[in-house]
């Protein structure tokens, strides 16, 4: 008790003798208890409903930034309506006045705004225009040679015009600028990727027409079975370019990969044992099947995969690699000659890289080819100028040369200092020395024009030959200034 009163004394609570002398133990702690945290205050409605609004427009960018389509897709209405819903609710968001919920609206309305221009942009873009043209003129083809034909029970056109024609139309469509957008970069993909799968069979079907099949059917009992399943496989084949060129409605790839793989059950189940024509007309017959199955994946590769990104593909940067191979031996050349030294002369080196592209992988993909047919011109652009430079060089007139002749090579030796210019060149088409380069070429085109053979087959062998090499120069120059990317 004694003890209770002398702590009640000092102001101390009674601790039933647990506390320890000065420099024993540590006394025991009791933390003072401390106030219960408040919960912070929960956010404005408005925040949260502008918050809620960026995660939906955050989940639509992905989608907006690689649609490849056109104004008039489903996709494209879907996506629109949906980023205008979002818009109206944020329109709708009361901001009381404040200045932090009037930023908040600000921002929100700024994201779904940008990303509504980005989809009418790239759906309205001038060279997405251009690949929807292109598209439109290889149908039309296609549809009047191929596939309509075979829709009245005729024969379809297929010959090498039309092969050649449709490859023109891969070409033009390789020049479309896509200024690195996603979505353009995408549309072409996709569009090339059909009109050369398309070309594709339709060169297959130029190949097998000079066969002798089908066989007769009294050759032997299957070979009726094959002939039939052969004539299905000719209508297959239309049916898949109609699909691939967008001009079959009832179809889907589905339904005619699952047709073919029934005719080739059909084909596995015959017995042709002991006949090897029979066999290898089956074979053949198989491998047509094989041929157009392959073709049927290109349905969704659009969608599912980033092959029109090429920035990253083994093929271009071994084609890059060259290139920046060949700008160092132009540097060289041009250093040399423009100072009168014809010593260096890499046309070995050239040729080796010649060598080197025509081993470069394509792939099948158009693309690739040009840019691979790109570097093959910058390639034989520096070879054609040494040797022009080489000949001039060499050149020893007679007192008795053509006056012709004489001419054409006047304009030759003009046109190989312009050639040392257009090698050089690294400018744009709005250039004032493109320009004048440009119409000092056509000036030299002009003055062969003016030369008279007078009727000897050697001179006008000599002016064709200048009027080419001339025209090769222009189209050098052409190329180098259209800004043509992968």
């Amino acid at each position: 008790m004694a003890v209770r009163w002398l702590c009640s004394l000092f102001g101390k609570p009674f601790d039933g003798g647990k506390r320890m002398e000065p420099g024993g133990a540590a006394q025991q702690q009791h933390p003072p208890p401390t106030e219960q945290q408040q919960p912070f205050p929960p956010p404005h409605p408005a925040l949260t409903r502008l918050s809620e609004v960026q995660r939906e427009a955050a989940a639509l960018g992905p989608q907006v930034s690689t649609f490849s389509g056109l104004q008039e897709d489903r996709d494209y209405r879907r996506l629109e309506r949906e980023l205008t819903r979002l818009l109206l609710d944020v329109d709708r968001v009361d901001t009381e006045g404040r200045a932090e919920l009037q930023g908040a609206r600000k921002r929100a309305a700024q994201e779904v705004e940008g990303l509504l221009r980005y989809l009418e942009e790239n759906a309205t873009h001038p060279s997405r225009l251009a690949i929807e043209q292109l598209s439109r003129e290889a149908r039309r083809l296609v549809d009047e040679r191929v596939v309509a034909p075979q829709r009245a029970g005729g024969v379809s056109e297929i010959d090498d015009e039309l092969v050649d024609d449709l490859q023109r139309l891969v070409l033009r469509l390789t020049q479309v600028k896509t200024e690195g957008r996603v979505p353009l970069r995408k549309a072409r993909y996709r569009a090339l990727t059909r009109l050369c799968a398309v070309q594709d069979v339709l060169e297959g079907r130029t190949r097998r027409q000079t066969l002798s099949l089908p066989l007769p059917g009294d050759t032997h009992r299957a070979v009726h079975q094959i002939n039939q399943v052969m004539a299905q496989v000719s209508a297959a084949r239309s049916q898949l370019v109609a699909l691939l060129m967008g001009l079959s409605g009832r179809d889907s790839c589905a339904h005619l990969s699952r047709l073919l793989t029934e005719m080739q059950v059909e084909l596995d189940a015959l017995d042709v044992s002991g006949n090897a024509a029979i066999r290898n007309y089956r074979k053949q017959v198989v491998e047509e099947i094989n041929g157009l199955l392959k073709h049927l994946d290109l349905e969704g590769e659009g969608d599912d995969t980033r092959r029109y990104d090429l920035a990253q593909n083994d093929s271009i940067r071994e084609i890059e690699a060259v290139r920046a191979h060949v700008s160092h031996l132009r540097e060289g050349v041009l250093r040399h000659c423009l100072g009168g030294d014809l010593s260096f002369r890499p046309k070995a080196e050239l040729q080796s890289l010649l060598t080197h592209l025509d081993q470069v992988d394509t792939a099948r993909n158009p693309c690739i080819r040009e840019a691979r047919r790109r570097a093959v011109v910058e390639v034989q652009a520096i070879i054609t100028f040494l040797d022009l430079r080489e000949a001039l060089a060499s050149r020893r007139p007679g007192p008795d040369e053509h006056p012709s002749h004489r001419a054409v090579w006047r304009v030759l030796a003009s046109l190989s200092d312009l050639q040392a210019q257009a090698l050089g060149f690294d400018g744009k088409r709005a250039d004032k020395s493109y320009m004048v380069l440009e119409e000092l070429l056509t000036k030299q085109l002009l003055a062969l024009d003016a030369v008279d053979p007078q009727g000897d087959p050697a001179n006008k062998t000599a002016r064709k030959q200048a009027v080419k090499f001339a025209q090769n120069i222009l189209n050098y120059l052409d190329m180098k200034t259209d800004e043509w990317e992968y």
